[in-house]
């Protein structure tokens, strides 16, 4: 999806008449970046300074595609739909326990035949919601280290790669902060906002 279509796309999602998770789930996989896979299986104990200013998610290397530990910075509007699905899952240890089984957890399948139900098929795919994010993010002149930091790709030169070793932890943040604020403004339809938004590129 381009810019001009998340509006359309979140009036759709708000009128979507399956599992509230779902929902959860596509918003979530907005907000971060994350795979499919790194989302759906993720742990409530992954979670760590929830009651700071500054939480994240701690997401082990073993579900990652690059096979490298990746840490997600938890913006205000991320911290409230982790909310909403700590409601749903209760105790149990998973952030999307299925819903038709007593174990395990949502389907693989479940996103993206949700996005094909809202009419997007052949138009929009999970993963594709990464593509989404890191074109507004380039073109709004974020530092292309930080949105490829996020999106969780590994820099394949070593000493790049030493450099990066340090995550960018803060500079991400700011830089996810400003993308929640502007998915916010998309989901609310108060655009008008966006041009508003400070980028802070340091």
């Amino acid at each position: 999806l381009k810019a001009q279509d998340l509006p359309n796309f979140f009036e759709a999602l708000a009128q979507y008449d399956g599992e509230r998770q779902t929902v959860l789930g596509l918003k979530l996989i907005m907000h971060t970046f994350l795979r499919t896979n790194e989302l759906r299986l993720g742990r409530w104990e992954e979670i760590e300074d929830w009651d700071t200013s500054t939480p994240i998610w701690r997401i082990p290397a073993s579900r990652m595609k690059m096979r490298a530990e990746h840490i997600v910075p938890i913006t205000e509007p991320v911290r409230e739909i982790l909310v909403q699905l700590k409601e749903i899952s209760g105790s149990n240890e998973f952030m999307f326990p299925s819903i038709t089984k007593r174990t395990g957890v949502m389907s693989e399948n479940t996103l993206i035949f949700a996005i094909y139900r809202l009419g997007y098929h052949s138009k929009a795919t999970v993963h594709g919601f990464r593509g989404t994010a890191s074109t507004i993010l380039n073109e709004h002149q974020f530092n292309s280290d930080w949105i490829e930091r996020q999106l969780a790709h590994v820099e394949r030169n070593e000493v790049r790669a030493a450099y990066n070793s340090a995550l960018y932890l803060p500079q991400r943040r700011n830089m996810m902060e400003w993308w929640s604020a502007y998915l916010n403004s998309v989901e609310n339809g108060d655009t008008a906002k966006i041009s508003h938004l400070r980028v802070v590129n340091n």
